[in-house]
């Protein structure tokens, strides 16, 4: 696109992942500008993911548009990555004794989609060998995760993007959103850009490109969450233990490049901004994993936080809006924007351009009312 023109027939806002991988798909049969704030994309959440690849995490419509997305992360298409985007990672749900209906509720979900196993008291170790004697009472083993390579992912729907003649702009945050006559202005610090359809994929900043836009009020709530890198302990060579999840959310670790990765799960509501962590979820966060886990934290190495953005059932909001025309919702994906994101761009471009359902994402049973903005017309 010449710089002069500053028009296209789509504007995607947001280069984080979402926004990066529906204008790589769109730009092969439309003319897209991908606008991002930052001076390069994926910043925010995106650049501050260790994504896992879970099929058995999330609400109903995050799990099939995960099953939806293994083809593509399994085999994605030629020169897309020079790194494979999966590398084995079994993920390990464990419970005490007063979570283990939790526990129970989430085999019986699960082992519908692929195999799971319970593991006893004394089979916990056997995988994850960090686990404190007598700190968990049971536990499941998913065999079907598998560790992302984020940049790599990010990297590829960038590059595939700009290969189909697509345009990024960087350094441009949106100021205003204006429909005149059929087409959107977009207003930034460095002029106006136009496009019939503007599909807002801004992240943590989406209910604000909403209200620019005079759209429906979604109910996107941004958490942050915190993470942090610690040492192994002395004599710990099971790197390829799995990554080991409280069955209620409120701790995780993992084995990650010679030290542990290590997070509160913390969803604390806040505006949308650079995130920063707070030193209380920094200490809550060492008091869970030393309470469940054989570990003496004395020194945190490195220390980050990043935004999860959700709308009341947790499911991502794609599709149309109800309340002006030519603007489509891609937010609300939480925690599971990175292993969603091969199937929910195929789902979002092919909505965008007026297509029907894709059939990989039908036969995992998603249903495009589990996503639509207009199921969340009551919070509008």
């Amino acid at each position: 696109m010449q710089e002069q023109s500053r028009s296209a027939e789509i504007i995607v806002i947001g280069a984080g992942i979402a926004g990066a991988s529906v204008a790589a798909l769109l730009a092969g049969s439309n003319t897209v500008v991908l606008i991002e704030m930052e001076a390069q994309p994926g910043y925010h959440t995106t650049g501050r993911s260790a994504a896992v690849f879970a099929p058995n995490y999330g609400p109903s419509g995050v799990r099939a548009l995960t099953r939806a997305s293994r083809a593509f992360y399994e085999m994605p298409p030629e020169g897309f990555s020079e790194v494979p985007l999966l590398s084995p990672r079994h993920i390990l749900m464990v419970a005490r004794e007063d979570q283990e209906a939790s526990l129970e509720a989430l085999i019986a979900t699960a082992s519908a989609f692929g195999p799971v196993a319970r593991l006893s008291r004394d089979e916990l170790g056997e995988f994850q060998p960090l686990l404190r004697d007598g700190y968990a009472s049971a536990g499941m083993l998913d065999k079907g995760g598998q560790d992302i390579d984020v940049a790599a992912l990010h990297q590829g729907y960038l590059k595939m993007f700009k290969a189909q003649g697509g345009s990024l702009v960087t350094n441009e945050e949106v100021s205003s959103l204006e429909r005149r006559g059929e087409s959107w202005v977009v207003a930034t610090q460095k002029g106006e850009l136009s496009a019939p359809i503007i599909v807002n994929a801004a992240g943590a900043w989406a209910e604000q490109i909403g209200r620019m836009a005079g759209a429906e009020t979604i109910g996107l709530v941004p958490k942050q969450r915190t993470a942090m890198m610690v040492a192994e302990p002395e004599g710990f060579t099971k790197r390829d233990a799995p990554i080991t999840i409280d069955i209620d959310e409120q701790f995780y670790l993992k084995p990650d490049a010679g030290r542990l990765l290590i997070s509160p799960a913390d969803e604390t509501p806040c505006e949308p901004c650079d995130a920063q962590p707070d030193e209380m979820d920094v200490a809550i966060c060492a008091d869970r994993i030393m309470t469940a886990f054989a570990l003496d934290i004395r020194r945190i190495e490195n220390k980050w936080a990043g935004l999860r953005s959700f709308v009341s059932d947790k499911e991502p909001v794609i599709g149309f809006s109800n309340a002006v025309p030519g603007f489509f919702w891609m937010a609300g994906q939480g925690g599971y924007g990175i292993q969603t994101a091969p199937a929910a761009a195929s789902l979002a471009a092919a909505l965008v351009q007026g297509l029907p359902l894709p059939d990989h994402i039908a036969d995992e049973g998603l249903k495009l009312a589990d996503v639509a903005p207009a199921r969340l017309g009551a919070s509008a």
